[in-house]
Formats: structure tokens, C-alpha cells, sequence
């Protein structure tokens, strides 16, 4: 009976948000523009909300409270300090972008050095997108929802066979929304499901420090402020995953090319009604970014006053607090909520794909005189075979002898900074010829290939 409430109540919170989105975008996605940038016609709240929930996703939930649970605030390093990042975005590169009327970060980049730049920076996307970026949202999202339900005992399958269910039943609802809706339907899911996970967000610590103070919201919050007063230290040391010096050096290109040139955020902003909007989007965006320490790490210190060092392992913490403090009638909610976290990065980085390809490779290499008629077709398609390529690649992660974290790391590396360095190079200095990213990204992988 539990498991039955919880499904439906479930499938009607994601029913919800899928019909209000379709009702939202029909007879709005007839035309390229409509389809790949939502009309040009998003609010800054829709921005803002597809910006912040494409962000944030299933596995900052269970990461960043395991590291609040096992080690301390540093952390948040990762958060808070994406606001500079969204400031440069907002007053420095959109201008350059919007001014442009460009659809994709490659057609930037065409105009200001060449084509054969333009295909080098969407081959790095290519990869980085089909081969990691895609299959590990949808891994580690899986992780997330088997770690807070008990899926194999909920239908007497194997481990495995769970990840597999939940990869393709995530997967094809989010194939869904990129491939039939187009930006604005994804944008408008997310910005629905945001106010889902800032519900549960604020829900979660709270029922967390009426539980640690015996009924008392108050005393659970004293506990955590006296008891272990390290656990609240966002000043990371050495031993720490995020050192402090890290966040000035390092931290701010790898968040710099995140928020500013990585396709699958910035489209959200190309797609804004004008440059004041998106401008809005982007820096309410940051606003939000610094509420997420207390959204997804104030649980992970509130399981350890809790559990103590009893769990198995940190990535334990908030699936425990949730198990514990969250309502049971409101499961199917917070697993709509979490699916919907999943579907919005998922969905994002399927329909960016999908626009790379149409406009930088379709287009340039095949067919320069498209219609949007055969545009979209044609990006629907792509988005199906990557779609299904991704559902197979993604459970085979479980074989990852480094684990999920080292290759998602050390995969990124060879696009990230090669392509912020050239952004930001050509748009600062106007001299430099169209010789020279082509050199900076073949030296960068085989350089960076050989040091991994």
C-alpha cells in the first residue's frame, strides 16, 4: 500500500508539472527559434529557475551533505564563490552573446576566429557531453534515488537491474521534454520543479533540527552551533577537497567556464526576451547559488549530531536524515521532486547536444540552407539516437575502476579550461589570430592526456 501511495502521488506531481509545461508551450515550438531558444522570449525567473535546478541535481543533494556529514563546510567553496562567476556572465560575456543573436557558444566563436575553430570547440562539446557528462547525471542520479528508496526490495530486483530501470524511465521522460518541448518547456519544468527542491530543501533541515532537539527547532539549532563547532568550518585546509587558496586560483576558471561558456547552462540565457532579463536571470541565479550550504550541507552536519560516525559511509547521510525526519506521506512528493532534479539536467544537456549539432554541424557541414521545419526534425532525431546511446553507457559506470567522482573530474579537464581561455582571450584581445586556439586546444589534450 506505501509503495503503491507513494508511485501515484508521484506520477500526479510529475503528471502536473508535464501538462502545465505543455500547456505553457503548444503551438510555440513551430520554429527554430521557438524550439532551441524558447522564442527568445524567457523571463528572468524562468532563467533563473532552469539555471539554478540544471545546477542542481540529484548528486549535490547526497555529495554535498556527505561532505558536511564527513569533513566540514569547505565545501560550499563550490557554491558560493559561482556568484562572481554569474556577475561575469551577466555584465561581461551575455552582452556579447545577446548582442550577437548567437544560438550557441561555437557560432561565437566562429565570428571571432574561424569555422575550423568553431567544429574543434563542438567536437570537445561532442565528447564531453556523449561520453561523460550526459551518462553520469544520469548514473548518479540513479545512485541517488536507489540510495533514499529501496527500489531492489520495492520490486524484488537485483542492484543492477535497479540502476538499469531507473536509468531508461528517467531518461526517456526527460528525452521527452528536450526532443517534444524544446528550451522553453524545459524551462518552465524547472522552474516548477525548483520550487518543488527549495520546498524539500527547507523542509529537510528544519525537521532535522526539531529532531536533533527533541521537538525544539530552536535547541537543535544550539546543538549544532556548540556541539563539534568544526563541523561548521568553511575555511577548507589542505586535507580538505576544497582548500582555501583553491577557490582564487584554479576554482574560478573551472566555475568561469561552468557558468559562462558551458552550452547547456548559457542557453538558457540566449534564450532571454532581452538583455535585462537574462541579466536578471543570471544574478538571482547567483542569489540562490548561496542558499545551497544550507540546502544541501546543514543536513549532512545536522546526520553526523545525529548518527555520530555510525554510518557506513558519508554519501549515507541524507538518505538517512530523510528516511528519518521527511513525512512517509510525503515521499512521493520529495521523489518527484528528486526525479525532476535529474530530469532538468538530464533534459538540459540533451537539448543543447541536440542544438550544437543542428546549428554547428547540420548546418555548417550539410545543409546551410535549412528550414526550421528540417532543423527541428533533424535535432530530434540526434537527441533519440544520443538519448539511447547514453541509456546503455550510463549503467556501465558501475565498472568504473576510479570511481564516478575521478572520471567526471578528470573527463572535464580536457575541455573546460582550453575552452574559457578562448572566450575570454577573444574577447579581450582583438589581435590574436584564428591560429591560435587551434593550438591551445590540441596542446591541451594531448598535454593534459599525458599528465592524467
Amino acid at each position: 500500500m506505501y509503495i503503491a501511495f507513494t508511485l501515484i502521488s508521484c506520477a500526479f506531481f510529475i503528471g502536473i508539472v508535464a501538462w502545465y509545461s505543455y500547456y505553457k508551450t503548444k503551438n510555440t515550438v513551430s520554429s527554430s527559434g521557438g524550439f532551441f531558444l524558447g522564442g527568445r522570449g524567457l523571463t528572468g525567473g524562468f532563467i533563473a529557475g532552469a539555471l539554478i535546478l540544471t545546477n542542481l541535481s540529484a548528486e549535490q543533494l547526497i555529495g554535498l551533505n556527505g561532505q558536511g556529514y564527513q569533513n566540514n563546510l569547505s565545501s560550499m567553496g563550490w557554491e558560493v564563490t559561482a556568484g562572481f562567476s554569474v556577475i561575469i556572465l551577466a555584465t561581461i560575456l551575455l552582452p556579447k552573446y545577446l548582442g550577437g543573436a548567437f544560438t550557441t557558444l561555437p557560432e561565437f566563436i566562429n565570428n571571432r576566429f574561424d569555422k575550423q575553430t568553431r567544429l574543434l570547440i563542438v567536437l570537445l562539446f561532442m565528447v564531453g557531453y556523449g561520453f561523460i557528462t550526459i551518462p553520469s547525471v544520469l548514473y548518479s542520479g540513479s545512485l541517488a534515488v536507489l540510495q533514499i528508496f529501496d527500489i531492489p526490495n520495492m520490486f524484488h530486483i537485483t542492484y543492477e537491474q535497479s540502476i538499469w530501470v531507473i536509468v531508461w524511465v528517467i531518461g526517456i521522460i526527460g528525452m521527452l521534454y528536450a526532443i517534444l518541448g524544446g528550451l522553453k518547456a524545459i524551462a518552465i519544468s524547472d522552474t516548477l520543479n525548483g520550487i518543488g527542491l527549495l520546498i524539500v530543501g527547507v523542509l529537510v533541515p528544519i525537521l532535522g533540527f526539531i529532531a536533533l532537539g527533541n521537538g525544539s527547532l530552536l535547541e537543535g539549532m544550539k546543538t549544532v552551533a556548540t556541539d563539534h563547532p568544526e563541523k561548521l568550518n568553511a575555511i577548507g585546509s589542505n586535507k580538505d577537497d576544497v582548500p582555501f587558496g583553491s577557490i582564487f586560483t584554479g576554482m574560478i576558471f573551472a566555475n568561469l567556464f561552468y557558468w559562462g561558456t558551458n552550452q547547456y547552462v548559457i542557453q538558457r540565457t540566449l534564450g532571454a526576451k532581452s538583455l535585462a532579463e537574462g541579466q536578471k536571470g543570471a544574478l538571482f541565479t547567483g542569489f540562490l547559488k548561496i542558499l545551497v550550504p544550507f540546502l544541501m550541507m546543514i543536513p549532512g552536519v545536522i546526520a553526523y549530531h545525529l548518527y555520530g560516525s555510525g554510518l557506513k559511509n558519508m554519501d549515507l547521510a541524507y538518505p538517512t536524515l530523510v528516511k528519518d525526519v521527511f513525512p512517509t506521506f510525503l515521499d512521493g512528493f520529495f521523489l518527484a521532486v528528486l526525479l525532476g532534479a535529474v530530469f532538468s539536467s538530464f533534459n538540459a544537456l540533451l537539448n543543447s547536444a541536440s542544438t550544437l549539432f543542428v546549428y554547428d554541424i547540420y548546418k555548417v557541414l550539410i545543409n546551410n540552407k535549412a528550414t526550421d521545419r528540417q532543423m527541428i526534425r533533424v535535432s530530434q532525431w540526434f537527441g533519440v539516437i544520443l538519448a539511447l546511446a547514453t541509456f546503455f553507457t550510463s549503467p556501465m559506470l558501475m565498472n568504473a575502476p576510479q570511481g564516478l567522482w575521478t572520471i567526471i573530474r578528470q573527463f572535464t579537464g580536457f575541455f573546460n579550461i582550453p575552452i574559457i581561455a578562448i572566450v575570454l582571450v577573444g574577447i579581450f584581445a582583438k589581435k590574436v589570430p584564428a591560429i591560435a586556439p587551434k593550438i591551445v586546444i590540441i596542446a591541451h589534450v594531448i598535454v593534459y592526456y599525458l599528465l592524467i
